[in-house]
């Protein structure tokens, strides 16, 4: 399957929604068309083993749920499973379709979408989906679309299972995209343009040399992941430079809707979903730690963070995690301006870089204007080793940006505040102290970390 048929496939798919024309808007068909497909495809996926995996069930009813997570985990193949007897299925025999009562169908949706296992129930709440069963119901659509769904194979037949997922990751993303271009979002807002991902990993990922060892295993994160493009860009690009290389995706994101279609696109592609964590990256860390208990930290990290978003909301968590950890949190060197949340997001990412001497870290980040550059971030400065790329980007209503790329890959990151400008005596300039360099996270040797310190404004 090749693009084009990628691309077909999807318009297809997305046909669907001239059937929603009215009561629907153009930037409301994705709340359709998204939850669906992944239904359909994940019907298709357990189909084969459903008459295996009810009866596991009911071998095990009543044990505790971990057991019945394993065991029907093992019986399904997959790291979910569906404990409803109906299936989104064309109506035909030897199948419990939902189309068999239409009279029905609204209220045995709801019961077949909480039959899956807990991993899928959280996606479908997180994309309210229950709300558009009611409105399809209610406007007299649903029977159409549902049947319409069912129509389409998403099983892939014919293909290995990773080649099946990865085909359907294509098709998803590029409903994605579709979704993203019809809503009109604002740039960086959940959905980033592919051509700037591209150039994003591009910058990032080029002078690696050692992406082509056999089975690599590299970390991926993004603490702003909305639907989850740069981190499939990312995977895609180094599984096409060395099928047997093994990125790892980690990601964040705070809005319901983009984490729900993150996740989602992971479990298409068979990637370990419970990587993507829904809630705010600077309050509540997803990836703070790892299974053992220590300091995360990733190869790699990109973000396209929210163009002047305040941080108001987060402010009294930062500036006691700032005042109290100094150094050793995220904040150490300082915070920015209210409205310059992109600039804690860098500082979030940098707090997650390796030492030199593990490898090191590469960050590829988009900022509005560049306010790294221009002064819009006060008087923050970063400086070279770590500096390796800055690329203007044209961004969406004539707005522009900059692709800024870091390396941790030497002795010392430069990252600092300057210190305020201070009046001289009449007649003489002013005199103004550049950052020295800083250790690894934040802190010059010998220093302690003061309790606060802002850039001037």
């Amino acid at each position: 399957m090749n693009t084009e048929t990628h691309r077909q496939l999807a318009n297809d798919i997305w046909s669907i929604c001239n059937l929603l024309r009215g009561p629907y808007k153009r930037n409301e068909y994705r709340k359709v068309i998204l939850p669906l497909t992944v239904l359909r495809r994940f019907d298709c996926l357990l189909a084969p083993t459903k008459a295996q995996a009810l009866a596991t069930f009911d071998q095990y009813q009543g044990k505790p749920e971990s057991i019945i997570r394993s065991v029907m985990q093992s019986a399904t193949g997959y790291p979910f499973y569906n404990l409803s007897k109906l299936e989104l299925a064309p109506s035909q025999q030897g199948c419990n379709s939902l189309l068999d009562d239409p009279g029905n169908l609204a209220p045995n949706l709801n019961s077949y979408i909480n039959g899956y296992s807990p991993n899928i129930r959280a996606i479908f709440e997180h994309f309210k989906f229950g709300e558009q069963i009611t409105k399809m119901a209610e406007k007299n659509l649903l029977f159409q679309v549902i049947q319409k769904f069912a129509t389409f194979d998403l099983s892939f037949s014919g293909l290995s299972a990773d080649q099946a997922a990865m085909q359907m990751g294509y098709v998803f993303e590029e409903l994605i995209r579709i979704g993203a271009e019809q809503s009109n979002e604002e740039a960086g807002e959940h959905f980033t343009p592919r051509e700037v991902i591209k150039l994003m990993v591009n910058l990032l990922l080029t002078p690696e040399q050692d992406l082509r060892r056999s089975h690599v295993v590299k970390t991926i994160y993004d603490p702003a992941c909305g639907t989850g493009g740069m981190l499939s860009v990312a995977e895609k690009y180094i599984r096409d430079l060395n099928s047997d290389a093994n990125p790892l995706l980690y990601g964040q994101d705070w809005n319901d809707e983009a984490w729900a279609v993150c996740r989602a696109d992971m479990l298409i592609k068979g990637e370990d979903a419970d990587n993507i964590a829904q809630g705010d990256t600077f309050t509540k860390d997803a990836h703070a730690r790892d299974e053992q208990g220590q300091k995360r930290s990733f190869n790699y990290m990109l973000a396209n963070p929210p163009f002047g978003v305040e941080w108001k909301q987060q402010q009294r968590t930062i500036e006691h995690e700032r005042d109290t950890l100094g150094y050793q949190g995220r904040f150490g060197a300082g915070t920015p301006r209210i409205n310059d949340g992109a600039l804690l997001f860098l500082q979030h990412m940098i707090a997650k870089m390796r030492q030199p001497e593990e490898g090191g870290s590469r960050i590829g980040i988009v900022f509005n204007g560049s306010p790294l550059f221009t002064g819009d971030a006060g008087a923050w400065r970063i400086g070279n080793p770590p500096l390796d790329h800055r690329k203007r980007l044209a961004g969406s209503r004539g707005r522009a940006a900059r692709a800024v790329v870091l390396q941790h890959r030497h002795q010392h990151l430069h990252l600092g505040a300057d210190q305020p400008q201070r009046s001289a005596p009449q007649g003489q300039g002013t005199t103004h102290r550049r950052p020295q360099p800083l250790g690894a996270h934040g802190k010059r040797p010998g220093q302690q970390a003061p309790p606060h310190r802002r850039p001037s404004r």
